[in-house]
C-alpha cells in the first residue's frame, strides 16, 4: 500500500514537471523597436501547458501638457491651504512675488505700527498718572523740549492721538493681509477657471469708419448723416 502512494506522487511530480518545465530552446527572445523590447507572438514549439509571452511594451506614455487645463476647485483648496500653492498649480509664476510681496509687506507694517502702538500706549499711561518715577513719555519729546503743568494738556492730547493714530494702522494692516490672502485664493479660482476659456483667432474687435444716421428728415443729406467708427465684435 506505501509502495502504491509513493509511485502515484512520483507519477504527479513527473507530470507537473512536463507541464511547467519551458524547454530553454523556446524561449522568445525580444525584438528592439526604439529601445523598447516586444516579444512577438509565435509559434516557437512550445510544448503544450509551457508558458507563451503576449506583447508588452515597457515605455510609458508621456503627458501631453499643452493639452493640460487646471482644475478650479484643486486650485482654489491648494492657495487655501498654502498661499501661493494655488498660482503654481496654474503655472502662474510670476504672480508669487506679488502675492508673497503683499504678505511681507503687511506684516511689516502690522509688526512696526504694533510696537509704535505699545511705546505711545505706555508713554500716554504714564503721563497721566502722577508718579513721577514714570516719565517714558520723555523719550518722544524734541531736545530741549519738557513737559510742564502749562503744557501738560497739550502732550496728554498728543500721545492719545499717537497711539489711536498707530492702533488704526496696525488693526488695518491686519485686515489688508487678510485681504490679499482672500485675494490670492479668488486669483487661482478665477484664472484656474479661465484656462478653458476661448481666446481663438475668433474672437476680435474690428473698428472701421462709418456713416451713422442722426434721424433728421431734410433734403440736405450732410445735415441727417453723421461721420464715425463702429466696432464690431466677433465671439
Amino acid at each position: 500500500m506505501v509502495v502504491t502512494l509513493l509511485s502515484t506522487a512520483a507519477g504527479a511530480q513527473e507530470e507537473a514537471d512536463s507541464i511547467w518545465t519551458l524547454p530553454p530552446d523556446s524561449i522568445p527572445q525580444p525584438v528592439y523597436e526604439d529601445e523598447t523590447p516586444v516579444f512577438i507572438d509565435d509559434d516557437y514549439g512550445l510544448e503544450e501547458g509551457s508558458f507563451m509571452f503576449d506583447t508588452i511594451s515597457l515605455k510609458k506614455p508621456k503627458r501631453d501638457w499643452s493639452q493640460w487645463r487646471p482644475n478650479a476647485k484643486r486650485a482654489m483648496w491648494l492657495a487655501i491651504v498654502l498661499p501661493g500653492a494655488g498660482q503654481i498649480y496654474n503655472r502662474k509664476y510670476w504672480k508669487l512675488p506679488i502675492i508673497y510681496g503683499g504678505f511681507v509687506g503687511c506684516i511689516y507694517a502690522m509688526r512696526w505700527n504694533n510696537i509704535m502702538y505699545r511705546d505711545y500706549s505706555q508713554a500716554y499711561m504714564d503721563i497721566m498718572d502722577d508718579n513721577p518715577e514714570t516719565q517714558s513719555y520723555n523719550q518722544f519729546l524734541h531736545l530741549g523740549r519738557t513737559i510742564t503743568e502749562e503744557n501738560m494738556s497739550t502732550y496728554q492730547t498728543k500721545f492719545k492721538k499717537r497711539k489711536d493714530y498707530y492702533r488704526r494702522y496696525r488693526d488695518m494692516s491686519a485686515f489688508i493681509l487678510i485681504g490679499v490672502y482672500a485675494l490670492s485664493i479668488i486669483d487661482a479660482y478665477v484664472d484656474a477657471s479661465l484656462s478653458e476659456f476661448d481666446i481663438s483667432d475668433d474672437l476680435s474687435m474690428r473698428v472701421a469708419p462709418t456713416v451713422i444716421q442722426n434721424g433728421n428728415k431734410g433734403t440736405n443729406p450732410l445735415h441727417s448723416s453723421g461721420v464715425g467708427l463702429s466696432c464690431a465684435l466677433n465671439f
